[in-house]
């Protein structure tokens, strides 16, 4: 655990474990329209991803590999033997990153908004993104993503709460947020999908289109026993936009297996 950090991480209610993983520039707080409804069933664990929220970070070069091994770290913390782990769009990539690493300690992994089996198109488009943060700054350039991640009603019905997440994506130190954007940028994991043993839980959004339900069915049939879901109408933040409906599908999931 050399390359391990003390991330900051949370616990609450009681029941099976569920380890929950956010995205580039989020936190923990990512899942807090969730929270109270998964702790009537789980014990929740949130955490803040290093150099995110709360959470220290020393090299900011940092890989997939030190991400899992973090999150590792603070199931060890924690004292729970096995959990069911799940993670939000990069947090999507680290959960079964630890699955494959970690199998002994997996009940079943979440996948929520993520992506695998990009075409170079696909890729070049996500590093065009990153080329031009590079450029012309990070602030700048997400201004113009937001309606990727809500759908225009909840935008216009919500201004504070889109505000504040781009506001947390723009606090997050610049050389971190890069960092991570790349990890998302270039790990493909089409060809290890297949490896994970435990059940699988696909969720994305219908108009979610760097994560579409396109590269989500792709994923589901390289799994043995996945199951997915596409949530109608919602886009990428769907943790924040449809928070019941996300719970409500997890819990299901769960309690089936």
């Amino acid at each position: 655990m050399s390359n391990a950090i003390d991330c900051d991480f949370s616990v609450q209610g009681s029941g099976p474990a569920l380890f929950l993983t956010h995205g580039i520039g989020a936190a923990k707080n990512a899942w807090r329209f969730m929270i109270s409804e998964l702790s009537k069933y789980f014990t929740v664990v949130t955490y803040d991803l290093r150099g995110h929220g709360n959470s220290p970070v020393t090299n900011k070069n940092f890989t997939l590999d030190d991400l899992v091994l973090d999150l590792e770290k603070i199931r060890e913390k924690t004292n729970i033997e096995k959990g069911h782990f799940m993670g939000h769009s990069l947090g999507g990539m680290i959960a079964p990153a630890y699955a494959i690493k970690f199998p002994n300690r997996v009940l079943s992994v979440g996948l929520l908004s993520t992506v695998a089996g990009r075409s170079e198109d696909d890729k070049n488009k996500v590093l065009k993104i990153i080329n031009e943060m590079e450029s012309n700054g990070i602030e700048h350039t997400l201004q113009k993503l937001t309606s990727r991640w809500f759908t225009d009603d909840f935008i216009k019905l919500n201004p504070d709460l889109v505000k504040n997440r781009l506001k947390q994506v723009v606090d997050t130190d610049p050389e971190v947020f890069l960092n991570v954007f790349k990890i998302y940028a270039n790990t493909e994991m089409i060809s290890w999908l297949k490896n994970i043993a435990t059940p699988c839980f696909l969720m994305t959004g219908e108009n979610d289109s760097g994560c579409s339900p396109e590269h989500n069915k792709k994923m589901a049939n390289e799994i043995k026993n996945s199951k997915l879901v596409i949530l109608p109408k919602y886009k990428h933040s769907f943790l924040i936009e449809a928070p019941h409906e996300v719970s409500k599908n997890i819990i299901e999931f769960i309690k089936n297996i």
